[in-house]
């Protein structure tokens, strides 16, 4: 990206902060009192690993449910959140595991933020946005809440996929069936941009809800994870489909595709790949269960490095049971298997090419309004 990209990018920034001041000042509406609630997540987790790795810790690939034969806390957060008309702000505080190897890159207490971040209405409709902070990610259908997931543990392409980003973001919504976001952000799930790196990363994302029962997304990234004197420019692309066919079955379709420049100013690119489909079905008020077909293909180590011929090829599948006595809380037993073309799954003696897992966890959401 030249010097005038940046300035043009900048600009606009500048410009969409200015008109929400100005709008700010001319709205009687301003002065209205916000909401104020606080809200909370727990999930506690056992996974006992039937490799026996050596390490507490399981696949350097994995960043949630990650630790074999102990219990222990995935994620654990508090968060305050305003809600207004005309702006609203989160600021939620985390802790786990999920932190711990998720976070390792940002330094002191900033790997201990889940969300912080600040938005302002733009027009009269309240229909345009624009956030600044930092975020969940636009990319994919799974969060770091494994409750508001159909599976315990989370898909290859999730967990090698931005959770978080920051920076700033425009979502305009013309309709109830319309999203439209751009985003410019610090990189590649990083808080801090990496030292080294002058330039921002952008994204953008296109959710399309023809009715209740569909969802169809886009969204993409192009920027770099690496400083200037290396940089290999990065263009990532994340499709997926949500589709409650009956009643009581859903699915979910996805497809996560990139290409990265093999060297700076190189015209060959090296690619990574990963297609999804996920089942779950209703067996009544309390039960569901969720049947997941996976396969990650990266085999030049961009997203995943590995030291084997073949880079990381693997092809996953597992099972879920989910029970859910009340609204809030969510018990969940998983089996899950994942098979490599080379073996890249540690043991107590020698690496394998597979590797089986059975999961537990308990998690719990709890949600107060403080103020009105």
């Amino acid at each position: 990206m030249n010097f005038k990209s940046q300035v043009r990018s900048l600009l606009l920034f500048i410009s969409c902060f200015s008109s929400s001041i100005l709008l700010a000042q001319n709205d009687s509406i301003w002065h209205q009192k916000p909401e104020l609630n606080i809200s909370g997540f727990l999930d506690v987790f056992y996974v006992y690993d039937f490799n026996q790795p050596q390490k507490t810790e399981r696949q350097t690939f994995l960043f949630n449910h990650n630790r074999h034969n102990e219990f222990n806390l995935n994620l654990g957060f508090v968060k305050l959140d305003v809600k207004h008309s005309k702006y609203r702000a989160n600021l939620a505080l985390q802790t786990g595991t999920y932190a711990n190897d998720n976070y390792s890159a940002e330094p002191g207490i900033l790997k201990n933020i889940f969300e912080a971040n600040v938005g302002l209405s733009l027009n009269k409709k309240k229909n345009l946005w624009i956030d600044a902070g930092i975020f969940a990610s636009h990319i994919g259908f799974e969060s770091a809440i494994s409750s508001d997931n159909w599976t315990m543990t989370r898909s290859l392409l999730a967990e090698n996929s931005p959770y978080f980003l920051s920076g700033a973001k425009l979502t305009y919504n013309p309709n109830d069936k319309w999203e439209i976001t751009g985003l410019i952000v610090n990189g590649w799930q990083r808080i801090q941009r990496l030292q080294g790196n002058s330039i921002p990363s952008f994204g953008t994302q296109i959710k399309f809800s023809p009715t209740e029962k569909v969802i169809l997304n886009w969204s993409t990234f192009i920027g770099t994870d690496d400083p200037d004197i290396i940089r290999r420019m990065r263009y990532f692309n994340n499709f997926y489909g949500q589709f409650q066919l009956t009643k009581k079955f859903g699915l979910i379709a996805g497809l996560d595709i990139g290409i990265q420049q093999s060297m700076k100013g190189s015209s060959d690119c090296d690619l990574w790949y990963s297609p999804i489909i996920i089942g779950q079905y209703a067996i009544n008020k309390y039960w569901k269960t969720a049947i997941r077909a996976e396969y990650y293909q990266d085999e030049t180590g961009i997203i995943i490095p590995t030291t084997t011929p073949n880079g990381f090829k693997t092809t996953g599948l597992s099972v879920n049971l989910d029970y859910s006595p009340t609204r809030n809380i969510i018990c969940r037993l998983e089996g899950r298997w994942l098979n490599s073309k080379d073996k890249i799954f540690e043991t107590k003696t020698t690496p394998t090419n597979n590797n089986f897992i059975i999961g537990t966890s308990i998690a719990i959401k709890f949600s107060e309004t403080l103020k009105k």
